[in-house]
């Protein structure tokens, strides 16, 4: 990250360093980040600069850049064709400069003295700046240093603006004409010890501001967009500590490259973009007799002007979609066969393994070769959105740009394994179908009912398979990571799911590991792959008893007080894993659904005996 807004100075040690996979996710467009010095808002992509020198990094992936391309177009957003996904610009610590990294902006601009006895709340430009902090003139002989406040304020669609700190100190006083504020913390800092005072007398608690009806209405600020980025918004103002886990919430989509399989034609028309985005049906003829004669030679001419029509048109070509296009290139994999290795430069190499397998498997893959694709899409504040069972987002239902007019979106890499276990269909249909199953769904049907009564565009109800799905993922996650060399939080799961009556039914895990870059992994989860039977039976034995059972194991999704709705039988003590393992944030889990549990029937369990 290079020097803040304004102030850059070739030479100059940028403010802060960040892994550019995390760019991509925690640190996107729009995330307040707490340097050592400032706290900063990250620049929006048209404050990315890279290096010419060393050219822009681009990342390729046509069956994810066409289904994005999709969802933005209903935005009114385009996405260009070639070069729709960049990885985050690389700095140099050795050699700053400007022209390389990701722009900041200084934000909050409202500070705080810390002289006790002062406690000022002014604006960066009432102070002085010296060796990179600002200082207060508290008296004519010291000086004390200030540190931005902890308070702003933001809305579910992402806006961002400072807290009315003038407003707020005197909403229900007369108009200050010489407003001088001080905020008065207590010793716990919760918001009801917190409170604003001014010179005139008037002051206000903060507790108060978190009743959002009382708060002004939003002004659509999208500061990290440039200085004067509105947008119209209906939305109050709510208050948010900008270093709260909630200021911030990315919307990554991923896919795994896979062999595609009926796109040979769109990947010659591609190649040659250059040659044929000008052709007609008069001019055709001429291109393919003259230059591309072999490569054209297996399509007629109708099949390629409608690819090229389509591209140049930059409307997506039919593919199926994300998970179960993948789904089906991992089900077509053959028998693995003795020593046979992957290509140096092959990106996607599976086998299925031929072994015994325990009842309700249906096969196990090993993919000794995985590059995964992420992009981010959009962002919200306040509260995240949902993905879809596709791990697509619905982005007219809430998200924040990350660009004003930039046709190109952040993305990372990631190269490593995966283990693909898929469930006998009907072993899971047929379990669908008891008693205690349906009655179970509509229990956690229920509870999602609740919870989504506060979530604005919460979307549908994920179904009794993806809990199992789901559960079952984190319970082999942490068997497996004993002995696979990887600790828990370095595997992910990717859940593949859909009902029996969908055009693909779908019940399967891949759980995964990777490294950004190209150096990928090490095989240890692989050869893990081979021993599924011993790792089911290790996840029965930690889902069977939780140390909180029986207040676990009983708990009712629908009338818990503490408002934990998108949960059955699961906490800390048997399904939780650590965040970035989970694609769900760990909801929608229930191990009474995987295994026999306290206070529920047997026949609930899919694994109703040790596998």
């Amino acid at each position: 990250m290079p020097p803040k807004w304004g102030k850059h100075t070739v030479g100059m040690q940028p403010d802060g360093k960040a892994r550019l996979s995390q760019v991509v996710t925690t640190y996107g467009p729009g995330a307040m980040v707490d340097l050592l010095d400032h706290a900063v808002l990250i620049g929006g992509l048209e404050f990315w600069h890279y290096d010419k020198s060393h050219g822009i990094p681009v990342l390729a992936e046509p069956r994810l850049r066409d289904l994005v391309a999709q969802h933005l177009q209903k935005l009114d957003r385009v996405l260009a064709v070639d070069g729709a996904f960049r990885e985050p610009p690389a700095g140099d610590d050795k050699d700053p400069t400007k022209f390389s990294g990701v722009r900041v902006l200084e934000f909050p601009q409202w500070f705080v003295c810390q002289n006790p006895a002062c406690r000022a709340l002014l604006r960066s430009k009432e102070l002085e700046l010296k060796g990179g902090r600002y200082v207060h003139a508290c008296a004519r002989t010291k000086q004390t240093e200030s540190v931005p406040v902890r308070f702003v304020v933001a809305c579910p669609k992402g806006h961002l603006d400072e807290f009315p700190w003038v407003w707020f100190a005197h909403k229900d006083a007369t108009k200050c004409s010489a407003p001088s504020l001080k905020l008065v913390e207590g010793a716990t800092g919760d918001f009801s010890d917190v409170k604003v005072h001014c010179a005139c007398g008037a002051h206000a608690p903060l507790s108060s501001a978190q009743a959002k009806d009382s708060n002004p209405m939003c002004g659509g600020r999208r500061p990290w967009l440039g200085p004067d980025a509105e947008e119209p918004c209906d939305e109050r103002q709510r208050l948010l500590v900008r270093t709260a886990s909630n200021s911030y919430f990315s919307q990554v989509v991923s896919a795994i490259s896979v062999p595609e399989h009926g796109r040979e034609l769109e990947n010659v028309v591609k190649q040659h973009w250059a040659l044929l985005k000008p052709v007609n049906a008069q001019l055709l003829p001429v291109i393919r007799e003259n230059y591309l004669k072999v490569q054209l030679a297996p399509y007629d001419d109708a099949a390629v002007l409608a690819v090229v029509a389509a591209l140049r048109d930059e409307k997506a070509l039919p593919r199926d979609p994300l998970r179960t296009a993948e789904l089906k290139q991992f089900l077509a994999q053959k028998k693995e066969s003795k020593g046979e290795l992957p290509g140096p430069d092959d990106s996607f190499f599976a086998r299925r393994v031929v072994m015994p397998l325990p009842k309700g498997i249906e096969r196990v893959v090993l993919a000794s070769k995985l590059r995964e694709v992420r992009v981010q899409v959009g962002f919200t504040r306040l509260e995240p959105t949902t993905a879809n069972l596709q791990g697509e987002y619905d982005l007219e239902v809430r998200t924040a740009a990350l660009a004003q007019v930039a046709n190109w979106l952040p993305a990372s890499e990631v190269r490593g394994e995966g283990l693909l276990v898929v469930l006998d269909e009907q072993a899971v249909s047929a379990w669908e179908q008891k008693k205690a199953v349906v009655e179970r769904g509509l229990a956690l049907e229920a509870g999602y009912g609740e919870w989504a009564k506060t979530v604005p565009g919460a979307g549908g109800f994920p179904g009794i398979r993806f809990y199992l799905l789901h559960s079952l993922s984190h319970l082999l996650i942490s068997a497996i990571s004993l002995e696979c060399g990887y600790a828990a939080s370095a595997l992910r799961e990717r859940i593949y799911c859909a009902a029996a009556d969908a055009p693909m039914a779908m019940a399967a895990i891949l759980i995964s590991t990777g490294t950004p870059g190209s150096e990928g992994t090490l095989g240890g989860l692989v050869e893990q792959g081979r021993r599924l039977a011993t790792h089911l039976g290790r996840a029965f034995d930690l889902g069977i008893l939780c140390s909180n059972d029986p207040v676990c194991g009983t708990h009712s999704p629908a009338e818990d007080p503490g408002e934990r709705h998108l949960e059955g039988a699961a906490c800390h003590g048997c399904l939780f894993v650590a965040e970035c393992s989970c694609e769900r944030f760990n909801r929608y889990l229930d191990r009474a659904l995987v295994v026999p549990t306290i206070g529920h029937p047997p026949e609930l369990a899919f694994f109703p005996g040790r596998p």
